[in-house]
């Protein structure tokens, strides 16, 4: 399968008014996160149907040229093949890959929905390379950092914290938004899984926390332990 045929594919679902939905949405506007980015307009469960109806017949070498592509959608699409592929059983060779084109993971949806399932499910398995994660937290790349947080969703559903907390720790300093709204939800996960952990931490850590963190964080506690956490009442 061609990266022609499935970009027309996908141009096939595209509507104006998604593409004007998407553009708001993804903040395009001058002076935002995503202005140079360029959508054609096509919701989420079409990018999934043509990742899936054609991620088995397609090589690496094609895949360079989805994820590369100037299209959100489209890049979209070709990190989601591989999300397919690694899923299928081709593990290690999806995971180098992802990881030597980690430029194309360039905006929050690419990098929530491939770095989980790539990134962490691969270094669960080889925790020997697990420094790789606190690499990507101390870059100067915004959605390398993103990864390296939103990967440790893998361990968390696994019950191993360790890894969430730590790089929650390196960005609470962060300035970015988009950094602060993953830690506060890997930080919900941790508490969904382990209450008494995520408290711990963020009583620990409340005076660095930014709020938008601490907001996202708090969203599973019971409404009287939630407001007292936000006036910083433990």
């Amino acid at each position: 399968m061609s990266a022609v045929a499935i970009t027309k594919a996908l141009k096939s679902f595209a509507t104006k008014q998604r593409k004007t939905t998407n553009e708001w949405f993804f903040k395009t506007a001058e002076g935002e996160y995503s202005q140079h980015d360029k959508f054609i307009g096509v919701r989420v469960p079409q990018i999934r149907q043509v990742a899936k109806q054609y991620f088995k017949s397609i090589d690496f070498n094609e895949i360079d040229t989805l994820i590369n592509h100037p299209v959100h959608e489209v890049r979209h699409c070709g990190l989601i093949i591989l999300v397919n592929q690694y899923q299928a059983g081709n593990k290690e060779a999806v995971f180098n890959y992802y990881i030597d084109n980690i430029h194309a993971v360039n905006n929050w949806d690419l990098v929530d929905t491939s770095a989980p399932q790539i990134v962490g499910g691969y270094l669960y398995q080889h925790q020997e390379k697990l420094a790789l994660l606190f690499d990507f937290s101390h870059s100067p790349e915004l959605w390398e950092k993103r990864v390296a947080i939103v990967a440790t969703w893998a361990f968390i559903k696994q019950g191993e914290f360790a890894p969430t907390l730590k790089i929650a720790k390196l960005l609470l300093n962060d300035k970015h938004d988009l950094i602060h709204k993953a830690v506060g939800w890997m930080l919900r996960e941790v508490y969904k899984k382990e209450a008494d952990i995520c408290t711990k931490f963020l009583r620990e850590n409340y005076t660095q926390l930014p709020r938008t963190t601490l907001r996202y964080a708090i969203e599973r506690m019971q409404e009287e332990q939630r407001l007292r956490y936000l006036k910083g009442i433990f």
